[in-house]
């Protein structure tokens, strides 16, 4: 974006610019979202940058009034770059919470300097400045939205010590906790915790309700006109359940969230807002696909890629629906899950959780009914995954296994890792909407969003 447009959409409050960049104001030292309804500064007082960090790391402070940790993240600064990309959503996802940044760089198969240089050039900042400063945000957001006590605050977003938390709050925000908590405060009751998650509009929450609903298992997720939920399970084998109500008016969810311990918050989140796809720039998306899709009267506004809990599920869900119908792959996860699903307490009696790469690799499926070779499949991704998670981590490696092709990986791509790049071409779904609907094109055109391409065509049928 040109300068012009950063200012017009900052005069007009246009919320679908919330994110994309931030506002600073010289003459008061403080950054603001485009929508914040403060009055507004003289254009001689404003720089603009992309990034929440980058205007901190010119030495400006967070709005308390529009709250810029609330906004949705923006694409656009993260570059084309994938390594760049991955490493953001591995340090978002907490790999830098308890890990070291050499310990980043080997898994993503590069040298430390290199991905240093990375950060440089595509964040104006080092991994390990990104990674405090996200953590920092997140603090602020949990202050301010929830009663939680300063020093279970400091240990959710991922602090080891009171001292080191509000040492590195009042160096990198310019004020302390006790700036945005004069007392101390408690969570809800039985343990919830409530958040508001934000979204830049358009989003067709109708849409994503109605692709969710078929596909819901029983115990495992709930849904009604205006809200989604489901049990949890935690890397570090902690589990919980959220229900997430979708509220237009304010351009976000209300989500409750209930964890069966504390723990670091910021990756539970992380993981919320990719399930429910919060961070994709909408508008931008249907405007590039506009023209490819012009024959059908444009693209569905505001579609939002439906994510899963993890990769694992979204690889078992994959496997599960090849070559058969969405309601037949639904009665194979349901049947899996109250088979081999752990149960626990839920919002209203049992739930369930999705079984384990532990579980399913130690059993013989029996309760399943599939052809022995299918069986076997699972029964091989569950022990890859328990076995080595660093290759399961790839679901390019998957294709070492028997019975899983490109199909099954791009679909746990699209699905478990919400990747925006995904065309499956092969997919039934898809080849019957091209069919009935006479529409040729190329997918490429569609790069980077053939996830939302796919989507749309899914939408035919």
């Amino acid at each position: 974006m040109q300068t012009a447009h950063y200012q017009q959409a900052r005069l007009t409050r246009d919320p679908r610019f919330d994110g994309r960049f931030f506002v600073a104001v010289t003459s008061t030292g403080i950054y603001c979202r485009p929508i914040c309804p403060a009055p507004l500064p003289k254009e001689e007082n404003v720089r603009y940058f992309d990034s929440a960090v980058a205007a901190a790391e010119a030495g400006f402070r967070p709005c308390l009034r529009c709250r810029p940790d609330s906004a949705p993240a923006s694409w656009a600064w993260k570059g084309t770059d994938t390594t760049l990309e991955r490493a953001l959503r591995l340090i978002d996802e907490g790999a830098l919470v308890q890990g070291s940044v050499s310990r980043l760089a080997e898994r993503l198969g590069i040298s430390s300097r290199y991905l240093t240089r990375l950060f440089q050039n595509g964040t104006g900042t080092s991994p390990k400045r990104y990674a405090l400063y996200q953590q920092l945000l997140f603090a602020k957001s949990l202050l301010q939205q929830t009663g939680l006590p300063v020093a279970e605050v400091a240990f959710a977003a991922g602090f080891g010590s009171i001292r080191r938390f509000n040492d590195c709050f009042r160096e990198r925000l310019q004020m302390t906790p006790s700036d945005l908590r004069r007392q101390p405060g408690k969570a809800g009751d039985n343990g919830e915790l409530t958040l508001f998650l934000s979204y830049r509009p358009p989003y067709n929450w109708q849409h994503l309700r109605d692709f969710l609903r078929p596909r819901l298992i029983p115990g495992l997720e709930w849904i009604t006109d205006h809200s989604y939920g489901r049990s949890l399970t935690l890397d570090n084998g902690q589990h919980g359940y959220f229900t997430a109500t979708h509220d237009a008016a304010r351009h976000g969810f209300r989500v409750a969230l209930h964890l069966s311990q504390p723990t670091v918050l910021l990756p539970v989140v992380r993981t919320l807002r990719r399930l429910l796809d919060l961070d994709a720039d909408s508008g931008c998306i249907d405007d590039h696909l506009r023209p490819l899709l012009a024959s059908l009267g444009g693209p569905v506004p505001g579609l939002r890629l439906p994510g899963t809990l993890s990769l694992f599920e979204a690889g078992v869900r994959a496997i599960l629906g090849q070559q058969v119908s969405v309601s037949a792959a639904h009665k194979l996860v349901a049947q899996l899950v109250e088979a081999y699903g752990q149960t626990g307490p839920g919002p209203t009696g049992e739930m369930r959780l999705f079984p384990s790469p532990e579980v399913l690799a130690e059993t013989d499926l029996a309760e399943l009914r599939l052809p022995g070779r299918r069986k076997q499949t699972l029964i091989d991704l569950a022990c890859l995954f328990r076995d080595e998670p660093q290759t399961a981590a790839d679901p390019g490696r998957w294709l070492q296994l028997s019975g899983i092709g490109p199909w099954t990986v791009q679909y746990a791509r699209m699905r478990g890792l919400s990747e925006s790049d995904i065309w499956l071409g092969g997919d039934l779904g898809v080849q019957r909407a091209l069919r009935q609907h006479d529409v040729t094109f190329d997918p490429a055109a569609a790069a980077p969003w053939r996830s939302y391409l796919t989507l749309n065509l899914w939408s035919l049928t």
